[in-house]
């Protein structure tokens, strides 16, 4: 079985705001390079998250957002429904975490994931299942970061698909 990774929505947003420095390149490499996209899942509420983000937080206009939105779309998305809005809720409640925090982690084991991409979580912690990552950190002591201090300062590549990411 092909392991598989949930990328949370600030890991979208880094990869476009060109004005994040390392952050941007950092979910760059995430989003391009570490793995393959088949392997990479998000959810419909990270859909949502990121198009009203790119909008208030970064000043896109709403078709660049909405242009952004279907390329992320692109990956393999979970859609929200009752039974896991229900069991967010018992996820919050259960391990002391946001009810948005819940939904996408409930969201990441409802697509069998096994790491979760995040900064919004205890890096290191599991939480139904699913091991939570902040691949912006450096090293930590529980192992290597999936994103090293190094691949920060890349140049970045450019070509088709860098097209993507720009304002």
């Amino acid at each position: 079985m092909t392991a598989k990774y949930f990328v949370d929505t600030n890991i979208l947003l880094y990869a476009v705001d060109e004005g994040a420095g390392a952050r941007h390149e950092a979910a760059r490499v995430i989003l391009d390079e570490i793995p393959p996209a088949r392997q990479k899942v998000i959810s419909t509420q990270v859909l949502q998250e990121f198009y009203t983000a790119a909008i208030r937080k970064l000043s896109f206009a709403p078709t660049r957002a909405r242009e952004l939105t279907m390329l992320w779309a692109n990956l393999e998305v979970v859609r929200i429904d009752l039974e896991d809005v229900m069991g967010a809720i018992d996820c919050s409640i259960l391990n002391r975490i946001s009810f948005w925090d819940a939904l996408i982690v409930t969201a990441a084991g409802k697509a069998n994931c096994e790491t979760l991409w995040t900064e919004d979580l205890n890096h290191g912690q599991i939480i139904q299942g699913v091991r939570i990552e902040n691949p912006f950190l450096k090293s930590s002591s529980s192992g290597p970061s999936m994103v090293r201090e190094s691949s920060a300062k890349r140049r970045p590549r450019r070509g088709k698909r860098d097209e993507l990411y720009r304002v």
